[in-house]
């Protein structure tokens, strides 16, 4: 009986320390960019959504460090035709500029 109960408590172990290494690999993969991320997701098979305490990984993993009130830091992107690129910079200044950030989902 003795040796049935530290085989179950071994398995146990087991399978907390792969669930916390799991943890650890998604968590990580939020961190990268949305792309990695979400091939990353696609290839994960459903029943692992239901193990991931998905919504606070998410919200710690793209926190950021840009405060209400902090100026944006500056990048480019090209325009929707692709025939330039804007830099955020450009505007400071000189008009209002809206950053309206969307879902990766």
């Amino acid at each position: 009986m003795r040796r049935a109960l530290k085989i179950i408590g071994l398995i146990f172990a087991v399978l907390i320390v792969a669930w916390l290494g799991f943890l650890g690999v998604v968590y990580w993969k939020m961190s990268s960019t949305p792309e990695q991320f979400g091939a990353f997701m696609a290839k994960l098979p459903m029943p692992f959504y239901f193990v991931l305490p998905f919504e606070t990984m998410w919200t710690r993993a793209r926190a950021g460090t840009v405060n209400i009130g902090d100026m944006a830091p500056d990048f480019s992107l090209p325009t929707v035709d692709k025939s330039a690129t804007v830099r955020l910079s450009s505007f400071r200044g000189s008009k209002p500029v809206v950053l309206v950030f969307g879902s990766y989902t």
